[in-house]
């Protein structure tokens, strides 16, 4: 089965507005494409696509782009050996991964790719020369879980991903019997963004939504409470002060065989 989430009206519109835009991860994605296969770019399938970010960023690319969220299933896609390239971006953790595996190898044409993409939770911020003090305000380790940002949601986790989505993701790699093959284990993409941007984009997070569904007040209290140690870190008066965030992002790019 597959996990069902981001569905509230208002966590896509949040989600729309403060996840990153990775353009870096498409340029490394059509790098080895380029590298694989005879720029036969006339497919793409973009699976949990969610609002689309991802999809638009494919379509210069390709004479078509699919976008499926996972609710549609990779049942919806083209025709068997019709696909050029298969991605999953921040979403892969969520499927039932052998089934998807399987409808990859079924829809990718030979010589086609697959991509999975996602990235870590704790961000790293830099500002000035007090770059140290905002990521220990976000990182701080203390006995009162409501202290904290990052640690605070981890028992808001889902326990359908387990302990790491670096985990799951390189598993499927070791799966994934392709013999051409290769994992990014770190590429960072940084983004300048208003403060509240990247609180905006933390509580995005499906485990920040679940404390929010558990307990509203308390979500927007840690929210709040981390904004504001962040300001005052930066001796900053206004939560739309830009700061620099780095995302890591990790995962699998993979070339079907020309032949079988």
């Amino acid at each position: 089965m597959a996990v069902r989430l981001f569905e509230g009206k208002d966590h896509a519109v949040s989600y729309l507005q403060y996840r990153v835009t990775p353009h870096e991860m498409i340029s490394k994605i059509m790098s080895y494409m380029e590298q694989k296969t005879q720029q036969q770019y006339k497919l793409a399938v973009d699976v949990g696509c969610g609002p689309g970010k991802w999809t638009v960023l494919l379509a210069p690319y390709f004479t078509r782009v699919v976008g499926t969220d996972i609710s549609q299933a990779m049942r919806r896609c083209p025709s068997p050996r019709e696909v050029d390239l298969v991605t999953a971006m921040t979403a892969a953790h969520w499927f039932d991964r052998p089934r998807f595996l399987q409808e990859v190898d079924r829809v990718l044409r030979p010589g086609g790719c697959l991509a999975l993409l996602s990235y870590t939770m704790d961000m790293i911020l830099e500002y000035r020369e007090v770059s140290k003090v905002l990521n220990n305000i976000c990182q701080e380790r203390c006995l009162d879980l409501r202290h904290q940002f990052y640690a605070a949601l981890l028992p808001y986790r889902s326990s359908y991903l387990g302990p790491s989505s670096r985990k799951i993701y390189s598993d499927m790699f070791n799966s994934c019997s392709y013999p051409d093959k290769e994992w990014t284990e770190c590429h960072p993409v940084r983004r300048t963004l208003p403060v509240s941007g990247f609180i905006g984009m933390v509580e995005t997070f499906s485990s920040y939504q679940q404390l929010k569904q558990k307990d509203p007040s308390e979500a927007d209290h840690l929210s709040h409470r981390i904004l504001t140690k962040l300001l005052t870190a930066m001796n900053a008066p206004c939560p739309d002060t830009e700061v620099m965030v780095i995302v890591n992002y990790f995962g699998m790019l993979a070339c079907k065989p020309s032949s079988e």
